[in-house]
């Protein structure tokens, strides 16, 4: 039987890179943008929420991605 692994992978993987000040942080506390720099604000864990979520959407509804494993 096989197993579709496409969204757990897709989501896992945005939500590493998508943790606010880990490769970026959008709105950043001093620049519109900082990066690496592991610090965070509510505004930012909002923002990133919203890009994780429309990202996912787009990965897995809109273009509809499948990992098909045994």
């Amino acid at each position: 039987m096989m197993k579709d692994w496409a969204a757990p992978i897709i989501a896992s993987a945005l939500f590493a890179f998508l943790s606010p000040g880990l490769l970026f942080q959008i709105p950043g506390k001093s620049r519109p943008v900082n990066f690496l720099n592991m610090k965070t604000s509510m505004a930012a864990i909002l923002l990133h929420t919203l890009i994780y979520a429309l990202l996912l959407i787009l990965l897995l509804v809109i273009f509809n991605f499948h990992l098909y494993l045994y």
